[in-house]
């Protein structure tokens, strides 16, 4: 004989799945997150003291998301992703009240979470930061590693980072600067931080042929083109799992330059000084961005101690 509890089981995984049916349209990465989502919930509700041990559509009460958002809370997980969790329970809900008719009110309604700020233009958010990192320590990639620094802790151009030669790197264990430019253009001296230092010593130190033109090849050029780097983007952002990859999705290697640029200015840094650094200068030394500040000269050596204090 088939016990209750397997029974209440069964029904649930039919549930979900009907929900799954729900869902068709949507991209696959959204389906998997809010089916992931919609089971994290379920398992958390049905270890509730009073509803031993089985999910039933009646559990779905207010106070309940506002306990589940605060455990989430609790775990450390991010107002962004809170506020995700709650839009997917919101369409659950409305799947068992549309579709199943086991329930008669949202219970994400009256539910209020403190607005989810957009970063500053041109940024990307914290959660989006967190996310790359951890991709690029995931993959275990050198060269991988050291090309996402250039962009992301030294503001480089995609085409800066694919025709730096040799010749122009200049680091070692405890310094490093660059000359970078491309084409002629924008041509400078940039000094650089640990984050960006130690991970294009380590890949030099670990490639063997030392006498190259570029720095970063590839098997099929003497360098790693433009092409070759936002493939590289593309496929890192590839290894994101479910809703992970919605977060990043609209990213490219540029927005690490543009992000960078916004954390310099959150350090304190000027416009001419952000300028000055990412080579946004016109021969006279004028920055091309639109400041509402008056130009003053910048230095080397005045850029260089401020770099300490970008935050990343």
């Amino acid at each position: 004989m088939t016990s209750p509890e397997k029974n209440a089981n069964d029904e649930t995984r039919a549930l979900l799945g009907e929900y799954e049916h729900f869902l068709a349209g949507k991209a696959d990465g959204t389906t998997d997150a809010y089916l992931r989502t919609v089971r994290h919930l379920i398992g958390w509700l049905v270890q509730r003291p009073d509803n031993a041990g089985q999910f039933q559509s009646q559990q779905l009460t207010q106070p309940a998301v506002e306990g589940y958002l605060t455990y989430l809370e609790q775990e450390g997980l991010s107002l962004p992703h809170r506020a995700r969790v709650k839009s997917t329970i919101s369409n659950f809900a409305q799947f068992l009240i549309e579709e199943k008719g086991l329930l008669q009110r949202n219970p994400t309604r009256g539910i209020d979470l403190p607005p989810v700020l957009p970063p500053a233009p041109g940024q990307i958010s914290q959660e989006q930061r967190s996310i790359l990192r951890a991709l690029v320590k995931q993959a275990d990639d050198q060269r991988g590693a050291a090309v996402f620094a250039l962009g992301y802790w030294a503001g480089c151009r995609v085409s800066e980072v694919s025709w730096l030669q040799m010749a122009h790197t200049h680091v070692g264990p405890q310094v490093g600067w660059l000359h970078v430019g491309h084409d002629g253009k924008k041509w400078r001296d940039i000094d650089l931080v640990n984050k960006a230092r130690e991970p294009l010593y380590a890949y030099l130190q670990a490639t063997a042929d030392k006498g190259r033109m570029y720095v970063f090849t590839s098997q099929r050029r003497e360098r790693l083109t433009e092409e070759g780097i936002y493939y590289w983007f593309r496929t890192l952002k590839a290894g994101a799992k479910g809703e992970q990859g919605e977060v990043i999705e609209e990213l490219n290697f540029n927005h690490l330059r543009h992000d960078f640029a916004g954390r310099a200015r959150e350090a304190g840094w000027s416009a001419e000084e952000v300028a000055y650094y990412l080579g946004d200068v016109s021969k006279q030394g004028v920055p091309t961005v639109q400041t509402s500040v008056q130009h003053t000269p910048v230095s080397r050596e005045q850029v260089q101690h401020k770099l300490k204090d970008i935050q990343g």
